[in-house]
């Protein structure tokens, strides 16, 4: 896994390739309206969104794909609408940032805020 030394996710969103960057501003904002601005956080070199020792969720910009660290709960809630997208073990990647689902990102988002909720 390819860690930032970002200090901010302000600062590690300067960082990204910009051919990335318009997909991740869209994860970022989705994350943002999900889990509310205080809790980002930098986590294990990347963004990621819930207590600092444990986040909920967190993405990166690996060499070769966006990885998506949902979790493996959330992954099995949506199973079927994740069959042909490249996944394993609570980890979502994509070599083509314009194959992102943001409607699935956004439902996924949304089922782990509520399982972190109750």
């Amino acid at each position: 896994m390819v860690q930032s030394k970002a200090a901010t996710v302000d600062d590690f969103m300067q960082e990204v390739a910009l051919d990335r960057r318009p997909a991740l501003d869209r994860l970022r904002e989705l994350c943002l309206q999900t889990f509310g601005a205080e809790h980002e956080l930098m986590a294990f070199g990347m963004p990621a969104y819930g207590p600092p020792k444990l986040p909920w969720i967190a993405f990166n910009s690996q060499k070769q794909h966006i990885a998506f660290y949902v979790g493996q709960t959330a992954m099995d809630a949506f199973d079927a609408r994740l069959a042909g997208v490249d996944h394993g073990k609570g980890c979502i990647r994509w070599r083509k940032p314009d194959k992102m689902d943001f409607a699935l990102i956004a439902d996924m988002l949304e089922h782990v805020r509520d399982r972190t909720q109750s």
